[in-house]
């Protein structure tokens, strides 16, 4: 029979592979979804994006871990899950599907449709700048908030709490202000305006996410309501 210290071993292995296939995963995905649709494997700015990707997924498991288990958990979990509200579910595939579709999209703008004329040097460059703005904004926010489970639910058997230091002082959905930075840096860099204006659709979603949250957690989780009072600003300071 395993001790206390055995299960946890194998609890803290198990967190590690499955961070681990998670990443490979979510490398393998990008990476078919960019090249193949491409036709070629001799697209050096799509290899330093997934570069970049893997780095910093990989740099943001080893910050948050250990010490923060409980949240590798929940960010590993599925996108659909019980106690989950059916608006949820139905507003994040959406955004799922918005997303990785616009991942697919842009190598087809790139290499086959040229929908609209190629970003200079200068605009390219700003979006791997707010690729990696919109990183850095997340993985604060995941290092604050130990709640940030993927889905809207409220989570009782880890006594959820209000978060409001940090960046969650500034804006009370860090998340996805560093979401929406990653998402439009992304087409930028590849080097698709059209794929650009096409980040509205994911965005949108997003900014539904939010309002759809934000009535749940007024309603179920204590101190919210005081909250927005207190950090008035959902996602872009002195603006929204």
């Amino acid at each position: 029979m395993l001790t206390k210290k055995g299960q946890s071993e194998d609890m803290t292995r198990m967190l590690v592979l499955k961070l681990i296939r998670s990443i490979v995963i979510q490398i393998a995905l990008f990476g078919c979804l960019l090249f193949l649709p491409a036709g070629t494997f001799a697209w050096w700015r799509a290899w330093l994006f997934i570069g970049i990707l893997f780095v910093g997924s990989v740099a943001s498991a080893a910050g948050l871990f250990p010490g923060r288990e409980g949240l590798l958990r929940e960010r590993l979990k599925s996108p659909i899950q019980k106690g989950q509200p059916l608006a949820d579910k139905i507003i994040l595939m959406l955004f799922l599907i918005s997303f990785y579709g616009l991942i697919l999209f842009i190598p087809l703008d790139v290499f086959r449709f040229h929908l609209i004329a190629t970003p200079g040097v200068f605009v390219s460059s700003l979006g791997i700048f707010l690729f990696l703005a919109g990183w850095w904004i997340a993985y604060f926010a995941l290092s604050k908030n130990v709640f940030a489970a993927p889905v809207v639910k409220l989570q009782e058997e880890r006594a959820q709490k209000v978060v409001d230091t940090g960046v969650y002082g500034v804006v009370r959905h860090p998340m996805y202000a560093g979401g929406i930075l990653f998402i439009v840096g992304i087409p930028l860099w590849l080097e698709s305006y059209a794929g650009a204006l096409l980040t509205l659709v994911p965005v949108a979603t997003l900014v539904l996410r939010i309002l759809f949250e934000e009535r749940f957690l007024t309603r179920k989780l204590k101190d919210y309501e005081a909250y927005m009072k207190k950090v008035r600003y959902r996602l872009i300071p002195f603006l929204w």
